[in-house]
Parts: structure tokens; sequence; C-alpha cells
């Protein structure tokens, strides 16, 4: 877990593969960033069906070249998010509450909660919408751009461009027959460097009546990535709005060292 930076960076996107849509009728023959946000909506399963949904736990299996974790992502509105990483019995949690954001790594020597910088906190904070950017966009000071159309892998696609408040650009590729994102490209720049995901998406199942995908494979390039920086992520089993309480986002308090005196020690 030697780039957990980068790493928490790529999860964390997948606030992308959140609601992806179901068939749709024929696209327009001139569209807008407007009314292919409508049409990417209404093929999600409606906009009061996607506001309605306040929570979410998804679990599954990460493959990390070539090595195989369980992973728990939980998500509650607003933007609260906590994953867990299991490797060979250690857990790796990366965690937001809204304000702060930490993290327990032992791959890194690390057995007590720590912060992380406020670099890292803010990549947290643009990323941690499990709804993804096309709902209610203005509403989080995004803007969406209609920037024409390109081939995935033989697929036609819609491209839209979606600029976030820190300055970060992602473009969103939308299957011309279906509307739904079927990959995304991000670019940020990180301790001084320059970063770029890649993450295409698919193996879309339904939940409680809205489409959603099940598949993630992300690539990362520059800034601590190194060679082959990039997973897979399947997701077995995805509960909406389950019941899940506000401390399990909150940084716990360090647990005492064994030996240390409680109190000032007089």
């Amino acid at each position: 877990m030697k780039h957990h930076r980068a790493f928490f960076g790529l999860v964390l996107s997948l606030s992308l593969i959140a609601f992806p849509a179901a068939a749709q009728d024929e696209a327009a023959a001139e569209p807008t960033a407007e009314s292919l946000i409508e049409k990417n909506l209404d093929a999600k399963g409606g906009k009061d069906k996607l506001e309605a949904v306040d929570s979410a736990r998804l679990t599954g299996t990460m493959n990390m070249g070539g090595m195989e974790a369980p992973f728990v992502l939980e998500w509650k509105d607003p933007d609260k998010t906590r994953l867990e990483i299991t490797i060979q019995g250690m857990t790796l949690v990366q965690a937001y509450d809204g304000e702060t954001a930490w993290m327990i790594n032992p791959f890194m020597g690390q057995a007590a909660p720590e912060k992380m910088s406020e670099e890292d906190t803010e990549a947290f904070k643009d990323q941690a919408d499990f709804h993804g950017p096309l709902l209610n966009p203005e509403d989080k000071g995004y803007e969406v751009e209609y920037a024409g159309t390109e081939e995935v892998e033989g697929t036609p696609t819609y491209k839209l461009k979606v600029t976030k408040p820190s300055g970060e650009e992602t473009y969103l590729f939308l299957d011309q027959e279906y509307y739904l994102e079927i990959k995304s490209t991000s670019k940020r720049t990180s301790r001084g460097q320059d970063v770029e995901v890649e993450m295409a998406i698919g193996d879309y199942k339904e939940v409680e009546g809205v489409m959603m995908a099940h598949s993630l494979d992300a690539m990362q390039t520059g800034g601590q990535a190194g060679p082959g920086g990039g997973f897979n992520m399947t997701i077995a089993e995805t509960v909406l709005n389950p019941e899940i309480a506000d401390d399990r986002f909150e940084m716990p308090e360090a647990p005492a060292e064994e030996g240390e005196p409680e109190g000032d020690g007089r």
C-alpha cells in the first residue's frame, strides 16, 4: 500500500459508477449539456428516485496487481464516506465525515487514526459525492459543458466536461443509446505533479429499481501511482438506504499506548 494517497483518490471515484442508466429513446440530433443531463437522470430512474437515496453500503472484491482483497464502502448524505479494505488480516480504513478526512493504514505501520493532509482532504471532499456529478450539478458548484462525440472501443458516446469548484476537470462519456457513463477521465494536480485517472464502467444491475454499475476498472498515471497504478473493483452486493450512524465516519480517538499513564501522570 505504498501509494495510498493515489489509491484513495481512485477508490473514491466510485461516485462515477453510481446509478448508471437504462435504455432510452433515440438521442437528439444536436444535444446540449442540459438535455443530456436530463436524459441521463431519467434513464437512471428519475431525479426524485435518485434524490431519495441518502445512504448506501457496497461490498465486493478489489484486485490490485493480481492480489484480491475484500472491501466495504459506506456512504451517507451529505458527503460522508468510509472505505475498509482487508489484506492478509490487516484492514486499511479511509473515511470522511463531511469535515475531516482520516485514515488508519497498518501497511505503513500506522495503528492509530491520523488526519489526512489538507490536499488529501480536498480530494476526499471533491470525490465523496456518491450520487455523481450530474445530479444537481449547479447546487454543487459544478459547471457542465457538452464536449462533442467520441468513440470508446467502438461505442459512440457523447462527452460531457465537468469542472468542479476545485478546478479539477472530469470528462464523462455517455453511451449514445443508453445515456449511461461507460468511461470517465479526470486530471488534477497533486503535490505539483499532474495526475490522470481513466475508468471503464460496466456490469449494470438493478438495485431497488435503480440501475447501478457493478464493475470498475481504473488506471492512474502520473503523481505517485508508479507503473501499473490501477485496480479492478467488483461489487457483489449493494444496499440502498441502510441505517448508518454518523459516528461511523468520525475519526476515533487514538488508543493509549501500552504502559502509558492516564491523565497528567501526577
